[in-house]
């Protein structure tokens, strides 16, 4: 099997099929909680759609959302494009306006189908980069330091927690991993303390 992929940016295409169309997009999405927003979004941006159905392959975990369409003939066959190309950290989205025309089991999983797989022919795919969770605690004269130094896009999903000490949880590239925390330990100057992150 091809090592993941990820998408360097979301990419659109639209089909129209039957005098249906079919808006489709392909972003890069980590989270499930994202791609709920995301396809918040698209409800707001196209109130006039009849579905508004997804596919999302991220960490591990996949979904797949008919949205009114009959069972298995929109989200499942998107979530087949993604996992065909090896894709993670990935949302398939397909915007859909009916033109009046039944389109039928078959012709609703190829529209479905062809539209993801028409978007993601235009998409730049890009290695998918490992990432490793982190945490650390300073003492608060060392917070704006730290979180300065964290603010690369190399470090995300940063979340800062107060108590006695300030606590940081973040993410970052694996093949960043030894060089921030190296960086991290000069800016502590022996008062920053490695947490297990489990």
């Amino acid at each position: 099997m091809a090592d993941p992929h990820t998408l360097a940016s979301p990419t659109h295409a639209e089909l129209l099929i039957k005098k249906s169309r079919f808006v489709a997009c392909v972003q890069p999405c980590a989270s499930r909680e994202d791609a709920v927003a995301v396809v918040a979004a698209l409800w707001r941006e196209h109130p006039g759609a009849s579905h508004v159905c997804w596919a999302l392959m991220a960490g591990g975990q996949s979904a797949a959302v008919d949205d009114g369409e009959p069972g298995g003939t929109a989200g499942r066959p998107m979530l087949e494009v993604l996992r065909h190309q090896a894709l993670e950290d990935v949302l398939a989205t397909v915007v859909r306006y009916f033109g009046g025309v039944r389109l039928g089991a078959g012709g609703l999983v190829r529209a479905y189908t062809d539209a993801v797989a028409s978007a993601l022919l235009k998409a730049d795919k890009v290695p998918r980069r490992r990432r490793i969770v982190l945490r650390c605690e300073v003492p608060y004269a060392l917070e704006g330091s730290v979180r300065r130094r964290l603010a690369v896009p190399e470090v995300s999903d940063l979340t800062v927690s107060h108590s006695s000490l300030v606590r940081f949880d973040f993410r970052v590239d694996a093949d960043a991993r030894a060089y921030l925390a190296d960086q991290l330990d000069d800016i502590g100057q022996g008062r920053l303390v490695w947490l297990d992150p489990n």
